[in-house]
């Protein structure tokens, strides 16, 4: 509970904080820098994500197949399709980032 109170915080922080970094500066300079500080950090949190979702993804196929050994094919192709559709998503972000940093 005192976890979530505090990303909870955290993110109630960073959403009153937008204002202030939405300032216009002197130059056109800290545009980029700050386009290219997202990139790398909606990067980051899409190739996290796409980890541990293939993380529980492997987990739960191999746990499915402790139990029940002849089930192997169906869980086998639902496992590939899952682990690609989700290396999708980080693949997607990457796309995506190439095209908005220049």
């Amino acid at each position: 509970m005192r976890t979530m109170q505090n990303v909870f915080m955290t993110l109630s922080v960073l959403c009153l904080a937008v204002p202030a970094f939405a300032q216009a500066s002197g130059g056109d300079s800290s545009h980029a820098s700050m386009v290219a500080i997202a990139a790398g950090i909606s990067m980051a949190i899409a190739s996290g994500l796409c980890g541990l979702g293939e993380g529980y993804a492997v987990g739960s196929s191999t746990l499915a197949l402790a139990r029940n050994p002849g089930a192997r094919p169906a869980i086998f192709l639902f496992l590939v399709l899952g682990l690609a559709f989700i290396e999708s998503l980080a693949l997607f972000t990457f796309a995506i980032i190439l095209f908005k940093v220049k």
